[in-house]
Order: C-alpha cells, then structure tokens, then sequence
C-alpha cells in the first residue's frame, strides 16, 4: 500500500524534528560539512562515541546526513565517512504540519570544499 504524498511529509517531519531536538545533532550537522568518520566527529565536538553513532543514525534516517563511502581509519579498518545533505533549512509551523525548506548541497559544492580542504 502506498503512502500519500502528505503522509510521508508527516513523517519526514516527525523524523527532522525529533533529530534536530536531538542534544548535539546541529553541531554533528555543522561538523559534517566535510566527509568525516563518526570517530572523527565524536572526537570534534567531544561527544561520546556512542551518543554519536546514535545521533548519526538519527540524521541519517532523517535524510539530514549521508555515509558518502568508506574508508581505512588509522588502525586499518574500514569506517563509513558522512557529510550533510544540506547547508540550510527553515522550518515552518503555520499549519497543521511542519513544512520544511531545505538548501540541499550540490555535488559540485562538495568536490569544491573537498578540495579547498586538502
């Protein structure tokens, strides 16, 4: 059974707003403006590890944040790098529902902050 186009923006919205009321959900958000491994994220904001992957996974689900891929962390295991999906969202609660605004990030951006970052 499919799902109406209002259904599904009411669980996008239940789904953003509980991850965005997350403690340090935004600052994982601002954090990940460039690829970064949960390690490295929870070493950044000073985070426990676990209250990272939790908060990941949270932003993740949320569409908020993406694994971009994996990679050989220092002790030579493979580890899932994410990045935001977005620079920017406004959130309205005029109506009924939430509405969200978002400025996703486009791939060109990415490549271009990858680079000013090596």
């Amino acid at each position: 059974m499919s799902r109406s186009r209002t259904e599904y923006n009411e669980v996008d919205s239940a789904a953003v707003l509980s991850a965005l009321g997350s403690k340090y959900s935004a600052e994982i958000l601002c954090a990940a403006g460039t690829p970064k491994s949960a390690q490295s994220l929870s070493e950044d904001i000073e985070i426990p590890i676990a209250t990272c992957y939790r908060r990941i996974e949270e932003l993740v689900n949320a569409g908020l944040l993406t694994c971009e891929g994996r990679q050989l962390s220092d002790e030579g295991r493979r580890t899932n790098i994410y990045r935001r999906t977005l620079d920017e969202i406004e959130i309205d609660f005029s109506d009924d529902v939430p509405t969200f605004s978002r400025k996703r990030r486009t791939e060109a951006k990415n490549r271009l902050q990858d680079q000013l970052e090596d």
